[in-house]
């Protein structure tokens, strides 16, 4: 059997799965026999490029000790996964949407995020992360806040320190750092974080758009691009509220990825950028 044409929702089932075989310790081969399935085949579904039937999935999820909520959020991916019909774009409703986005952020061989008004999230900086969350205290308890960082954290962690990046470009407005976010202590060590992060990884590259650049492609609106290995780019649209947009048809994707390097083409340098960064720094001691 050839392979499927990778999406999202194939993409999110088949790094789901590898994210729970291997917290269950489980051989790829050894999870292959169980459902009569190749080595082959299955390494396919986890790169989301194949999918697997109703009775398949319920014999992996035994065999990884999958527990009933995860369960039918995995099932329900399942069933997206094997839609033939082209779409839009696919509107991820299940829960956690977010661990998902972070499974294909780290799967990623080439990231691309930019945000207008705010630090891109994969660079936010502990202080800087807790004050966004305390600014929508009203709509969240305190533990649903202090798990949210803590997930953040993991998140940067398994991008920057175990995901498959060869390369991430990160693109924000001038304005995120005029828009002083907790107090001017937070935004000072959340540029200081941002350098730091620039020191400990060659591949990271910040390009910042000055206010005085006119005709931004992107103004008002957060981009995510997502490139893999032999695969299906991927493009995320962030929401603040509610489940987010992931495009995965060409028709879609190409011109989304030519917007953000249309808004790279409009940045300063990263040299310049790494510049503007210091002098905020020395304006705000």
């Amino acid at each position: 059997m050839g392979q499927a044409r990778q999406t999202a929702e194939r993409l999110q089932l088949g790094l789901t799965l590898q994210r729970h075989r291997l917290a269950a310790g489980v051989a790829q081969q050894d999870a292959a026999n169980a459902i009569g399935r190749s080595a082959g085949r299955l390494s396919q579904v986890e790169n989301g490029k194949g999918a697997l039937g109703l009775d398949e999935l319920v014999r992996l999820l035994d065999l990884y000790g999958v527990t009933s909520s995860d369960r039918e959020t995995i099932l329900s991916l399942g069933k997206a996964s094997r839609r033939r019909q082209p779409r839009a774009g696919y509107l991820d409703t299940l829960p956690d949407s977010y661990l998902r986005f972070t499974d294909m952020l780290a799967a990623a061989k080439r990231i691309g995020y930019y945000e207008a008004g705010v630090m891109p999230g994969i660079v936010q900086s502990e202080p800087y992360i807790r004050a966004l969350m305390d600014a929508a205290s009203a709509v969240r308890s305190e533990a649903e806040t202090a798990e949210r960082i803590e997930f953040r954290l993991q998140s940067q962690r398994r991008v920057f320190e175990l995901g498959n990046a060869e390369q991430i470009d990160i693109v924000f407005t001038e304005e995120t750092l005029l828009r002083v976010v907790g107090d001017e202590a937070v935004m000072s060590q959340q540029v200081v974080y941002l350098l730091g992060l620039l020191d400990q990884h060659p591949h990271l590259e910040v390009r910042i758009v000055p206010l005085s650049v006119g005709n931004n492609p992107l103004l008002g609106g957060g981009l995510v691009s997502l490139e893999f290995e032999n695969a299906t780019m991927i493009t995320f649209a962030p929401a603040v509220w509610g489940p987010s947009q992931y495009f995965d048809q060409p028709a879609d994707t190409g011109p989304m990825r030519r917007l953000f390097a249309a808004a790279q083409d409009i940045a300063l340098s990263p040299q310049d950028s790494r510049g503007a960064l210091i002098r905020f720094l020395a304006r705000s001691t």
